[in-house]
C-alpha cells in the first residue's frame, strides 16, 4: 500500500490547500489532498526539487 504524506504545516482543516506526496519505485507521486482518488502525476526524483520551487514561486498558476 502507498503511503502518502503531506507537509505539517498544512493544517488539519479539510479545506486547507495542500498536495500529498509519496515515493514509487520511478519517482515521486504529487495528488491533491482534497481529491485523493482524481488521481496522481510521477515526478522523477531529480525533478522534485524544481517542482516544489517553482510552486512555492506562484509560477504554475493562480
Amino acid at each position: 500500500m502507498t503511503q502518502w504524506r503531506k507537509s505539517s504545516h498544512s493544517g488539519t482543516s479539510n479545506n486547507s490547500d495542500c498536495v500529498e506526496l509519496a515515493v514509487f519505485a520511478e519517482g515521486v507521486g504529487v495528488r491533491d489532498s482534497k481529491a485523493p482518488d482524481a488521481g496522481h502525476i510521477v515526478v522523477a526524483r531529480r525533478g522534485i526539487g524544481s517542482l516544489i520551487d517553482a510552486i512555492k514561486a506562484g509560477r504554475l498558476g493562480p
